[in-house]
C-alpha cells in the first residue's frame, strides 16, 4: 500500500509543475496592466512604472516564474496586489468555505444520485427508470447559474424560506449546495444504474437468487457492493469538478469561498492570488484522486498489487 501511495505521489509532481506553468502564462496573457490598477486612475506614467518595478512585473517572465515557484514550494505565495495581505491568508480565509460547500454538494450527489441509480436499476424500464433518466438529462443540461437563480426566485424571493446569499447561518448552504450538486447527482445516478444493471445480470447474482436469498439482500450484498468501484471513481472526480465549478455557484450566491475570490482576483488582475488559488484547487483535486485510488485498493486489493 505504501509503495502504491508513493507511486501516485510521484506521478502528481509533473502535473503540479504543468499546472503552475500553465496558470502563470495564462494570467500574464490576460488583457490589462495590474500596475495601472494598483497605481490608480490619477497615477502618472512614472508612478505606474514604479509600481510595476515594486511588484516585480518588469522582470523577464522566466525569472518571475522561477521566483514564484521557489516561494510556492515553501508555502509563500507573496502578497495580494489588490489588498496587500499575504496570499496564503486570503486563501485560507476562503478555502474552508469552498471545501465545505463542495463536500456537502458531494454528499447530496452521492446519496441522492446513488439511491436514484439503485432504484432505477432495480425498476429498470419502468416509469421510475424513465423519470430518473429525464431528471438526469435536465440536471446536466441546466447551467448552474440558471438553476441557482431559479432556486433563489422560488425559495428566497417568493417563499422566503431560505437565505438568498451569504453565509450567515447553516440554511445559507442549502441552495448553493443543491445548485452545485445537480449535475453530479445526474452523473452518479446514471453510472450507478448502468453498473448495478450489469452486476445484477451476473451468474453469481442469479445463483444467490436461486438459493432463495431475499431480494433486498441480493441487491445490497451482491449487487451494490460489487457495483461501487466505478461509482467511487466518478464520485472522486466529481469532487474535483465541484471545486472547479464552484466559481459560478459562489458568484451567484455571493458565497465567501475560493471560487468567488478567484473571480474577483481575475477582474483585478491580482496575479499572485489567481496563481495560488488555481494551484490550491489542483492540489486538492490530486489529493482527492489519490484518496480515491486508495479506496479502490480497499475495495479491491488486487489494484494495490499491480
Amino acid at each position: 500500500m505504501l509503495r502504491f501511495l508513493f507511486h501516485r505521489l510521484l506521478q502528481a509532481v509533473p502535473v503540479l509543475v504543468g499546472v503552475s506553468v500553465a496558470v502563470f502564462l495564462m494570467v500574464h496573457l490576460i488583457p490589462g496592466d495590474p500596475a495601472e490598477l494598483v497605481a490608480g486612475q490619477m497615477a502618472t506614467r512614472e508612478d505606474v512604472e514604479n509600481v510595476r518595478h515594486a511588484l516585480g512585473l518588469d522582470r523577464p517572465l522566466l525569472e518571475q516564474y522561477l521566483h514564484f515557484a521557489g516561494r510556492a514550494l515553501t508555502g509563500d505565495f507573496g502578497n495580494s496586489f489588490r489588498t496587500g495581505r499575504p496570499v496564503s491568508e486570503e486563501i485560507l480565509a476562503r478555502y474552508g468555505n469552498t471545501l465545505l460547500l463542495g463536500t456537502v454538494a458531494l454528499l447530496i450527489a452521492a446519496v441522492v444520485g446513488g439511491l436514484a441509480g439503485i432504484l432505477a436499476a432495480v425498476k429498470r424500464f419502468s416509469w421510475i427508470d424513465n423519470l430518473a433518466l429525464v431528471f438526469s438529462i435536465l440536471a446536466i443540461s441546466t447551467p448552474a447559474f440558471s438553476l441557482g437563480l431559479l432556486l433563489i426566485l422560488v425559495f428566497a424571493v417568493w417563499n422566503g424560506m431560505l437565505p438568498m446569499s451569504g453565509f450567515d447561518s447553516w440554511q445559507a448552504i442549502i441552495l448553493p449546495a443543491i445548485t452545485l450538486s445537480a449535475a453530479s447527482v445526474a452523473v452518479i445516478c446514471r453510472i450507478m444504474r448502468s453498473s448495478l444493471v450489469e452486476v445484477l445480470d451476473k451468474q453469481y447474482v442469479r445463483t444467490a437468487r436461486a438459493k432463495g436469498l431475499r431480494e433486498h439482500l441480493v441487491i445490497w450484498r451482491h449487487g451494490v457492493r460489487n457495483a461501487l468501484i466505478p461509482v467511487v471513481t466518478i464520485a472522486g472526480l466529481q469532487l474535483g469538478y465541484l471545486l472547479g465549478s464552484a466559481v459560478v455557484t459562489e458568484t451567484v450566491f455571493a458565497w465567501p469561498g475560493l471560487g468567488r475570490l478567484l473571480v474577483q482576483s481575475i477582474l483585478a488582475r491580482d496575479f499572485p492570488v489567481v496563481q495560488a488559488s488555481v494551484l490550491v484547487v489542483a492540489v486538492t483535486f490530486i489529493a482527492v484522486n489519490i484518496a480515491t485510488d486508495l479506496l479502490y485498493a480497499v475495495l479491491d486489493p488486487r489494484i494495490s498489487a499491480q
